[in-house]
């Protein structure tokens, strides 16, 4: 499965209910992409009664993150992470891979597959989507807004604050691919 044309967008989903409605509007707009979730973004979804329909859903069941072997397998173009919590974002940038998105993460980097990153807590101040539609503030903590600076310089890797900017830099990562795909066959 090398041909570009044949491979997928992997999206992987964490805890957060922050924008997550919004992220699986985006995800259903899209062709060719498999899910990934955390054992707690599981959980989130059911709790929010948030649905997906999408190519094929693996979900963090394996001590050894089994589905990254299909980064190994070339099967991905991209990695998108979105919501990303801030706890998926300690660990991403402190190289721990302890969990199946984490994992995910450090295998794209270690197979060249960009990957584009929305997280959640990137403003002193926030309102959140809370279940059973609550809208809550939130005040992310000084270390949460360092790393995500320090997220922010890693190779291969693009950091969005916000739903437009999520939607934009997939589309342009797409556009890139089909005019690649579309030079290649000539």
């Amino acid at each position: 499965m090398n041909s570009l044309s044949n491979k997928r967008l992997a999206w992987a989903i964490t805890g957060s209910g922050h924008y997550l409605r919004e992220c699986i509007e985006i995800i259903h707009t899209l062709q060719d992409v498999d899910l990934f979730l955390s054992k707690a973004a599981a959980e989130v979804l059911q709790q929010y009664g948030y649905k997906h329909n999408v190519g094929k859903v693996y979900q963090d069941k394996t001590a050894s993150s089994v589905p990254v072997e299909l980064f190994y397998q070339g099967r991905y173009h991209s990695l998108i992470i979105a919501p990303a919590t801030s706890n998926t974002i300690a660990k991403m940038v402190y190289g721990i891979s302890d969990n199946l998105v984490t994992n995910l993460y450090a295998q794209a980097g270690k197979t060249r597959v960009p990957s584009i990153v929305f997280a959640c807590d990137t403003a002193a101040e926030l309102e959140s989507e809370a279940p059973r539609d609550n809208v809550v503030k939130v005040y992310p903590r000084k270390i949460d807004l360092e790393n995500i600076d320090k997220i922010r310089t890693f190779e291969a890797t693009t950091v969005v604050d916000n739903m437009y900017a999520l939607n934009a830099q997939v589309q342009a990562r797409l556009q890139a691919l089909q005019l690649a795909v579309t030079q290649a066959t000539g």
